[in-house]
Parts: C-alpha cells; structure tokens; sequence
C-alpha cells in the first residue's frame, strides 16, 4: 500500500542525525517537523528566518506571527533565532545547512530535480530551492513516486526546467526509498505491501534492484 504524507514524512525523519542543520521544504518536507526522533537533537532551519523550528503548534499555541516559508504556523525549539531572510540565504549559500529536504514535480537518474515551475501554468518563482540545491551535500527529495495521471515522476531525463543539476542524493516517495549512484536509480527499500514490480513499473529511469531490498520501517 502506497504511503500517506504522514508516513513519508515520517521516514524522511529517520535520516536526520543528531547535530544536523535541516532545511525543510514546502509540502511533505515540513511534516517531518513533528516526526524528528526523540534521541536526537537536529536544528530546523526555514528560509524566511528561523533557525530552531519545532513542530506544528497544538491549538492552544497557534502564534500568527509565527510561521514558516510556506506561510503555515510553527512553533520555536530552546535555542531558537529570529532573523532576517539575508541572514537565513546567507546561511544557506554558506553551506552551513547539512540536510535539505525538498519537494520536486520530477527527478532524473543523473541527479536532477526539476521542482517549480510547469509551463503554461503561473507560477511565482523559484523561492530558495536553488540556493537550498546549491548549498547542502545531502539534499533528499520527497514526492510521490507518479503524478496523478499514473506517469513516473523518476525519469531518465526531466522534461520540465530544472532547480539543480546532479544534486540530489535520496527520494523517498510513497512506494519507496531510492539512491542515486552511477546514472540509476537504486532500490534500497519498499514501502510495506509495495511489491517490487510495482516500482519498476513506475519508475521511468533506469532502475537497479539489489538483493538485499529491506522493507521500510517507521521506528
């Protein structure tokens, strides 16, 4: 069965580690907000100036003035710093964030991420994704594995304008976690109930399956 948001997000949280600077995209990406393991201490980073993100408020906590790039309400980690957006890019082109974790429309087995703009269609610009692309060495997208139409969004080559070229190390969709290494896409888990021919069926790219494909677990 493929995954919910949730679950995905909660996946995407089992690869942060304890020290770590995240940068959380919009969409799926900031879910992991509430699924950060209680082991660790990791630093959420949002581009519009907060460095210390915590989860999503409760009702009760709801603060209107504070929220994250994607206009949602956050709440603030011990430690955490308000600043300007100069400040939080400078950061970030610094290469002082060490995970980013992204949306994308389309990934392709040489690594690239086309993430924000379909033609004909308006669109507002390409927010920070650039410089997030540019300015991390482990940067994981999340997504689901197809569009909506049924058609593979992992690709041998991305037909629509690419955010960044030969960047992306891990996709984590709803059928799957996956690699990038040598020009493929390489299985390294299913999702629980996800049969292996079901992912290469909808993946595109050029896909290799290793013997020992786990199975995804949450904990």
């Amino acid at each position: 069965m493929a995954l919910s948001r949730e679950q995905i997000a909660q996946r995407v949280a089992k690869e942060f580690n304890d020290g770590d600077y995240v940068n959380l995209g919009i969409g799926i990406p900031t879910l992991a907000a509430n699924y950060v393991p209680s082991d660790i201490d990791v630093m959420l980073q949002s581009e519009n100036g907060l460095l210390g993100m915590g989860p999503y408020p409760t009702a009760d906590e709801v603060d209107a003035d504070m929220i994250n790039a994607g206009k949602e309400t956050v709440t603030t980690a011990t430690g955490a710093a308000i600043f300007s957006s100069a400040e939080s890019f400078a950061m970030i082109r610094g290469g002082h964030v060490d995970v980013t974790v992204l949306g994308a429309f389309e990934v392709d087995q040489e690594g690239n991420i086309a993430s924000y703009m379909i033609p004909g269609k308006l669109v507002k610009g390409m927010g920070g994704a650039m410089d997030l692309v540019a300015g991390a060495e482990n940067i994981i997208v999340t997504m689901t594995h197809a569009n909506k139409h049924g058609e593979s969004k992992l690709l041998s080559k991305c037909t629509l304008p690419l955010t960044g070229v030969n960047c992306i190390t891990k996709i984590i969709t709803d059928l799957a976690v996956l690699e990038i290494s040598e020009g493929a896409f390489v299985l390294k888990e299913t999702a629980p109930g996800v049969s292996i021919e079901e992912i290469q069926e909808k993946t595109a790219g050029k896909l290799i399956v290793p013997a020992d494909v786990k199975e995804m677990t949450f904990s």
